[in-house]
């Protein structure tokens, strides 16, 4: 079966004029290609309608129609009066569109012979082409053999799937057809996926391969051809998010290798601080919470480059470390140290707690044992509270003892108080006598009786009885001692002595002073003014 078709030079589709003028054909632009497994629609070559086709009548309009109809390739290639500038060569193409009525059928096209004259190509001629109609939309997807065998329709034929011998062609059909809808529902499942969100584009196009495989020779009756280009569509989308995605992802590996670049950064500086000066609970509450933000970048943030994580983590791992050794370090000291003072305050505990027998004797044992205490150090918390417990108790012991004594005292001594108080009472007499030999005999008589009632407990109460009878005793001395002076015959005459000093010195001064105001020497009037007052003032002290 031949067909003649006008040819324009270069992307120009032929025209060609059937009975129908809704009949078109195009013509590939490279006719050379060599064929694939693609379908119909791949290809991109062009014949004439069906009618054209079938009679291989040149068509009525272009310009090389008289030639092609004139000569075939195998007379453009045998001879003629041009044979020499006329060249023919075969092209093969395997399928082509034809559409037809709106419709697409299969074309395949045998052999195509370009006729080539002084360099422009002037005429095609298709060597032969078998025309298939395209299946009807109504048809359908899957047919069933005799012997069982169901085939799906696909756009190059049908495709066998399998068999289903023990059944009718409906069951063999609904088994098949079953398969496909699996298929179709696991498309729909990943668009769906795809347009809530929260999956990302890398992993859906994981899904989308996985599913194309399945596809692809799949053993189901349905439109098959529709979900590959579903998932075709799905797959060049998820493509262009999946970049977006991986812009992404850096930004958020770098944000991450930032941070933790920080935690290692803290933990290497705790590091390095001077052991001696660090207060090991906090730096240890500060570094379990670094290790805290380390694990939860780890396992909620993304993946870091593994040099970059290893190096990261080697860093941070051995600043642990270096605190680590360091904290034990200076436990290790402090537990040395702890043991020697929780041995020094043991002996201590044994010594406070040998005194008890001693009772309130041996308060003072015990308070230089506290001292001992308090110059002893620290043996940890939990150590000191349990000796300090036991060497307190000791001590409650021997202060208990006193407490009980200073207690009977105390009830012992009411009647004494009210003895002293009574004797008070009597000493107010001391005050008002005039006489102070008469005087001092009373407040004698009284302070021997004083001594005899003897100490009273409690100790607050007898200071203050004390301070009572003291302060009789302060009046009645201070009257003796005025009185000693005014008699005291030694005091009498040296006052004499001086009063007889101070008339001579007062009437030389009058003297004197009489003389300066003959003379008028102010400044010794001034002089012997000053003196003479000062003069009689010491007079006047001594009674003169």
């Amino acid at each position: 079966m031949t067909a003649a078709a006008d040819f324009q030079p270069e992307t120009d589709a032929p025209e060609t004029t059937g009975a129908d003028d809704n009949e078109t054909a195009a013509v590939a632009d490279d006719a050379a290609a060599p064929a694939d497994d693609t379908t119909d629609a791949d290809a991109a070559t062009a014949v004439d309608d069906t009618a054209e086709a079938e009679s291989a009548e040149p068509a009525e309009d272009g310009p090389a129609g008289d030639a092609a109809s004139e000569q075939t390739p195998d007379e453009g290639a045998s001879g003629g009066s041009d044979a020499a500038d006329v060249e023919v060569d075969v092209v093969e193409i395997d399928v082509v569109e034809v559409v037809e009525d709106s419709e697409v059928v299969a074309a395949e096209v045998i052999g195509v012979a370009e006729v080539v004259e002084d360099g422009d190509v002037v005429a095609v001629e298709v060597v032969d082409v078998v025309v298939e109609a395209a299946p009807s939309a109504d048809e359908p997807w899957g047919r069933v053999d005799e012997d069982g065998t169901v085939s799906v329709r696909e756009a190059d034929g049908w495709r066998v799937v399998g068999q289903y011998p023990d059944g009718s062609a409906e069951e063999a059909l609904a088994y098949f057809e079953r398969k496909y809808n699996d298929l179709a529902s696991e498309v729909t499942l990943l668009e769906v996926r795809h347009r809530r969100g929260g999956a990302s584009a890398s992993d859906l196009r994981s899904t989308a391969r996985t599913i194309n495989g399945k596809l692809d020779g799949a053993a189901a009756v349905g439109d098959l051809a529709s979900l590959v280009a579903r998932v075709a569509a799905l797959t060049e989308t998820l493509a262009a998010e999946s970049a977006t995605e991986a812009v992404a992802a850096r930004e958020a590996v770098d944000d991450a290798v930032k941070a933790r670049t920080q935690l290692v950064e803290k933990a290497e500086a705790l590091a390095a601080r001077d052991p001696r000066t660090v207060q090991w609970k906090q730096a240890t509450a500060d570094l379990n919470a670094l290790f805290d933000q380390w694990q939860s970048q780890q396992q909620n943030g993304p993946r870091l480059p593994k040099s970059t994580a290893q190096q990261l983590w080697k860093r941070f791992r051995d600043a642990r470390a270096t605190v680590d050794k360091h904290r034990r370090a200076f436990y290790a000291e402090l537990d040395e140290a702890h043991k020697g003072v929780r041995d020094r305050k043991t002996r201590l505990v044994e010594k406070a707690e040998a005194l008890a027998p001693k009772g309130e004797d041996g308060i003072p044992a015990y308070r230089e044992l506290l001292d001992q205490w308090k110059t002893a150090g620290r043996a940890g918390k939990k150590v000191d509270d349990a000796l300090w417990a036991r060497f307190k108790a000791a001590g409650d012991a021997l202060y208990g003892a006193r407490i009980e004594r200073e207690a009977a005292d105390a009830e012992a001594s009411r009647e004494k108080i009210d003895l002293k108080r009574a004797l008070l009472e009597e000493a107010k007499a001391v005050g008002d006598e005039r006489d102070i030999a008469k005087a001092r005999s009373v407040l004698t008589g009284i302070q021997r009786r004083w001594e005899e009632i003897g100490r009273i407990f409690p100790r607050d109460t007898e200071r203050s009885l004390d301070d009572e009878l003291r302060r009789v005793e302060n009046a009645l001395r201070s009257r003796e001692d005025a009185d000693w002076k005014r008699n005291d015959p030694e005091q009498k005459a040296r006052a004499n002595d001086m009063t007889r000093q101070l008339n001579d010195a007062i009437q030389k001064l009058e003297d004197e002073l009489e003389a300066a105001k003959k003379s008028g020497d102010k400044k010794a009037i001034a002089n012997a003014t000053d003196a003479l007052e000062a003069r009689r003032t010491w007079l006047k002290a001594l009674g003169g």
